[in-house]
Parts: C-alpha cells; structure tokens; sequence
C-alpha cells in the first residue's frame, strides 16, 4: 500500500490530491548522480541520508554519534518553526533550517547550495514526512485497531494522507491564522534596559516556568532535569529494566534533553531577538518547551509584550548578543 501510493523513497510517487512537485522530488531522490543535461540528482542521499536515514527516519549511519539526534521525518513534527501549536512548518521554516543550519548541533549549513537544490531538498523532505505519517497511520490501523486486510486504498487516501497534505498546505493558504511574524520593539537604551529589567521578571513568574528547566540564572541547571522529546519518550519505561526491555525496539537509544545554557550564547533555533521571540511564542515542538504565546482558541500564558520583554532578558544573559542590531 505504501508503495503503490508514495513509490520508494529512490523513486517517488506522489498520491492523489498531495500537492507535491514530482520533478523536484526526482531531483532530490536516488543515489548522487548527473543526468545527461548536467543537472545533479540525487540531493537527498548526497547531503542529508548520512544523519536523517534513506526514509527519513532519523536513523542515518551517523546518527548515534550526534546529541541531539537528527529529526526523524515520519512524525511530521519539526521543532523550529514560525507556525502555532499543533501546525506544521512552513517552506520558509523549512528553507531556513537549510540554509542557516542549527547551531550547536550536527545540523551544518547549507547556504552554499544553489536555490533549486534547496527547493528540491524542501519538497523531498516534505514527501519523507507525508510518507512517513501514513506509514503510522497504517501501523495504527492494522496493529493498534486490528483493520482487516487488505485496506481500502481509497480510504487510506482520504482518512490518512490526505489531511496530512492539507495540514502541510495550511501555514501556507493563511499564514495570518498559522504563521507569528515578529515585529521588534524599536527601543532606545533606557527603553531596552527597562525592558530587560520587566524581563527577567517575568522570567522569575511561576507562570513562565522558566527558572524550572533554565535554573535561576538561565545556566540549564533548573530541578527539572528528567526531560526527553517525543521521539525519546516511547524509549523510556517506568524502571531502568523495562527501559533496556524496549531499546530492543528501537535503532537508537534513549537520549535525554539538556535545558539550553543561555549564558553559553548558542541557539539552536537561531540567536536573532526574532528567533529568540518565536522559540518562547511558539515553543519548541516536540519538546518539553511549551508554546507561551497566544493561538487559534487559546489566550497565550504570556503577552506579545511579555515575550520581547522576555526576549530581551535571555540576550541579555548570553553577553555576547549585541541586541540592538
């Protein structure tokens, strides 16, 4: 069933109704080669299958090696982006990731690319993660739901892949319901310092829990320390032998998360006081660090206000952001 609607990852398909551009996938599939017209192919297995594996699964030759681990794709989850809770990246969430890297990880960047190669590598990843979402689907089906064999391939189209696709679409057709655009204060000194001030206490708040996980000087040292994200946790029981009982399920072992040290002054989502702003509004998915900003239906645990003011505190703690540029 995967196969005959996603073809393979070397030779992709793309299904019904899934708004993907198949020449940008070929471009991007199968092993690193030149066509007869000089246009490289292959993109995919060339830059990224070493850390993020063939299908995308995170599970590439190297990836044991890296902390954190590379993202696994199949979930449709990716922690860095501009969009609210629950919704996916978008192309430009995507292409920054790309092109900018994440610092502080195995993740390098690849600004040298030419921007057709990036595209190509974008629409590939957005196959790997549609394709990937349906092959759980499926497993829930037939495991979790006992589904009688075999499925109807029409169903499987309109219940599982398809709201997958639109989900993808969606950031993309109303960016003003989905996407959060930081506009930055435009502050003097006195403003910025009394911004910064308002910030810390904020960070200080009970309801921000930030002192938590970061510690009471944004070092990583807060109590909380037994923190994992959602692709580690299906690898953790409740006792170390039940833990070591399920690692014989999965190709990596169970990795646990370190708060980020902010007076070390690396960023993986970015350093910009805009990428700070996003990782506090839109949290960082997939992880234990929650969204604070408002969303479709939800008032927000923090102002728009109360980000910048407390954007500003966690530059101010990694002395090296210059912030005022």
């Amino acid at each position: 069933m995967l196969t005959d609607l996603f073809g393979t990852p070397d030779d992709p398909r793309v299904p019904p109704g899934v708004n993907l551009d198949l020449e940008l996938l070929r471009r991007a599939a199968g092993p690193t080669r030149r066509d007869f017209s000089g246009v490289e192919r292959g993109l995919y297995r060339k830059h990224c299958a070493v850390c993020h594996g063939i299908s995308g699964d995170g599970a590439g030759p190297i990836a044991a090696m890296l902390n954190p681990y590379p993202r696994d794709y199949r979930y449709g989850v990716f922690k860095y982006t501009s969009t609210v809770l629950g919704a996916k990246p978008t192309r430009q969430d995507l292409e920054r990731t790309i092109r900018r890297g994440i610092p502080g990880t195995g993740m390098p960047s690849f600004a040298p690319l030419p921007d057709e190669d990036i595209q190509a590598l974008i629409e590939y990843v957005q196959y790997l993660s549609i394709r990937g979402e349906t092959e759980l689907y499926l497993l829930r089906l037939v495991v979790d739901e006992n589904e009688l064999l075999p499925l109807s391939k029409q169903s499987v189209i309109d219940e599982g892949v398809l709201p997958v696709a639109e989900a993808w679409e969606a950031p993309e057709k109303d960016p003003e319901h989905w996407v959060v655009r930081p506009q930055r204060p435009q502050l003097d000194e006195a403003q910025l310092k009394a911004a910064i001030e308002r910030g810390k206490l904020v960070y200080q708040e009970p309801r921000s829990q930030c002192v938590k996980c970061h510690g009471p000087e944004g070092r990583g040292d807060g109590e909380q320390t037994d923190l994992y994200d959602d692709w580690n946790k299906p690898k953790k029981g409740v006792t170390e032998e039940q833990t070591r009982q399920l690692s014989r399920w999965f190709s990596l072992p169970l990795q646990q998360l370190k708060p980020r040290n902010f007076q070390e002054g690396i960023f993986h989502g970015g350093g910009r006081p805009e990428d700070i702003y996003l990782r506090i509004y839109v949290g960082i998915k997939g992880t234990p660090m929650p969204a604070m900003g408002p969303s479709p239906g939800q008032p927000g645990i923090l102002t728009p206000e109360e980000i910048w003011d407390l954007t500003f505190y966690v530059l101010s703690l990694a002395r090296k952001n210059d912030i005022k540029k």
